[in-house]
């Protein structure tokens, strides 16, 4: 059975992920799927298309140059119509030269999924013997950090490429995206502290962007107040905001990512962690 998008692809290899233990989220600065695992030093990256191409394999490559481990996925479809679908062993070749990983996803009617693992890439098997682990370390419901940027072991460092995926996939509170998806909002660290700050100016009503700050554990909230980059907030005088419109509709809209947000924070109460998509949401 083929698919008709490539983000049909993503709940199957989640779930491959998922069951060796990583940490999954999707479209993490650009990347279709990310992976963390508490016992590897460096993040994982998956690329996804419906059928292997050129521009597929440039990809990987230059995903290479964050220091990650690179896998490509595609669907095996059984019809096998085109040259793609005839020649794994090949690409598989390719794969392994250049150090990529290679998955193919075989969809059917009325079965799951069945996935493939063509080879393994090169850095992973390194990785066990040469780089300390990474451990999830305690954190406050203010400062999502659960996987460190540097070998504990060691002190080492990441490339400056990697940091910046880990610290993307640790501000975010959930896996809230489909890996693949174009054309579509994206919940990123960016729109959940907006989120957070639309919260907190609609339960403590109009504030000054200290306070939003405090409230939230926010650190750059003052210029996410000021700069308004989504229309949620409105300048009602000199340094105070409240929340507009938008932004209580925003509430609504996402509404999964509130409701977590709202189970974090000390002042929200049951309104919020009972929050649906039901259209409203109530002082």
């Amino acid at each position: 059975m083929a698919i008709k998008d490539e983000t049909e692809l993503y709940a199957p290899i989640k779930a491959l992920f998922t069951e060796r233990g990583y940490d999954v989220k999707a479209e993490v600065r650009s990347c279709d799927l990310v992976a963390l695992h508490p016992d590897r030093y460096t993040p994982t990256i998956v690329e996804m298309k419906k059928i292997f191409t050129l521009p597929l394999l440039l990809q990987g490559v230059d995903r290479q140059k964050t220091g990650a481990e690179v896998w490509l996925a595609v669907e095996r479809n059984r019809t096998k119509k085109g040259a793609h679908n005839q020649r794994f062993t090949e690409i598989t070749s390719l794969c392994r030269r250049l150090g990529l990983g290679f998955i193919t996803v075989t969809f059917f009617r009325t079965k799951d999924p069945v996935l493939e693992i063509w080879c393994e890439p090169a850095a992973a098997f390194a990785a066990e013997k040469t780089r300390a682990p990474i451990h999830p370390i305690a954190v406050s419901a203010e400062e999502s950090q659960p996987y460190a940027t540097a070998s504990p072991a060691s002190g080492k460092r990441l490339k400056k490429a990697a940091q910046k995926l880990i610290n993307e996939f640790n501000a975010r509170s959930g896996d809230y995206n489909v890996g693949g998806s174009t054309k579509r909002k994206l919940i990123t660290a960016y729109r959940e502290r907006a989120i957070q700050c639309a919260l907190a100016l609609h339960y403590h009503g109009a504030a000054a962007p200290r306070q939003v700050k405090t409230w939230t554990g926010c650190p750059n909230a003052a210029t996410m107040l000021r700069s308004n980059y989504y229309g949620w907030f409105k300048r009602i005088s000199k340094g105070v905001y409240e929340l507009a419109p938008s932004g209580q509709a925003a509430l609504i809209e996402y509404a999964e990512v509130t409701a977590v947000w709202a189970a974090k924070f000390p002042w929200a109460d049951d309104q919020f962690t009972k929050l649906t998509m039901s259209g409203a949401v109530t002082s």
